[in-house]
């Protein structure tokens, strides 16, 4: 799981033995993949721009991302961060979550949240493959891993589901709500089991919903194995 949190689940890179070599794998994976065929055929020109746009998304995991914010730090407008975030969309490198409303006033819906599909991708672009004794951002991490691996088995599945994250403006949070079968599903990420108590707000607003905390012991079978 640790080698799977640092360098994805592409099967090249999980069949390779050497640190060296998962290293020279997801380096060429960005470069040709991100800058030689997608840079191509979208007929974009600054692909620095694409890349500094993936670094500022890998340091916002678990962090609603202002379209305003990129634009600023790029020096693009904001159409141009929309387009590539279509495009990174398109070919399976990003993921969209919408904030969740039920009409509840305090809650946060204007703002999304971002993930990778792959965390070796993420991780290669902000260039930390260091192991996970070394890192500050395993939360983000297990968060990134979890999500993005559920979100594959939806789709294997045929799962019929909508995806949020929910959050109200006095902080309090739910990493993954589920809309399906007319009813809501909680999910809150968290590396080591811990005591997480539902949230307050959630928990009045929403009474009949289900919540989980996703972690080492169960994740297993909710990533459909």
């Amino acid at each position: 799981m640790q080698a799977r949190l640092i360098f994805g689940n592409y099967p090249e890179s999980y069949n390779l033995n050497s640190f060296e070599d998962k290293l020279i794998y997801l380096n060429d994976l960005i470069t040709s993949y991100l800058l030689r065929d997608i840079l191509t055929f979208e007929n974009i020109k600054n692909s620095s721009k694409l890349i500094n746009l993936l670094r500022l998304i890998a340091f916002q995991i678990g962090g609603e991302v202002s379209l305003h914010e990129l634009a600023k730090q790029l020096q693009l407008s904001r159409n141009t961060v929309e387009k590539y975030l279509d495009l990174l969309t398109k070919v399976f490198i990003l993921f969209k979550l919408d904030g969740y409303s039920g009409n509840l006033r305090k809650e946060v819906v204007k703002s999304s949240r971002w993930y990778f599909y792959d965390n070796g991708v993420r991780n290669a672009v902000i260039a930390n493959l260091n192991p996970l004794n070394f890192r500050n951002d395993l939360g983000a991490l297990w968060e990134n891993y979890m999500i993005s691996e559920r979100m594959k088995y939806q789709s294997n599945i045929g799962m019929i589901v909508n995806n949020y994250f929910w959050r109200t403006y006095d902080q309090q949070k739910i990493d993954l709500v589920e809309e399906r079968e007319g009813n809501l599903f909680a999910y809150e990420m968290k590396w080591n089991e811990s005591k997480v108590k539902i949230p307050t707000a959630w928990q009045k607003a929403y009474p009949e919903a289900q919540f989980k905390v996703i972690t080492q012991e169960n994740y297993f079978d909710w990533v459909g194995g």
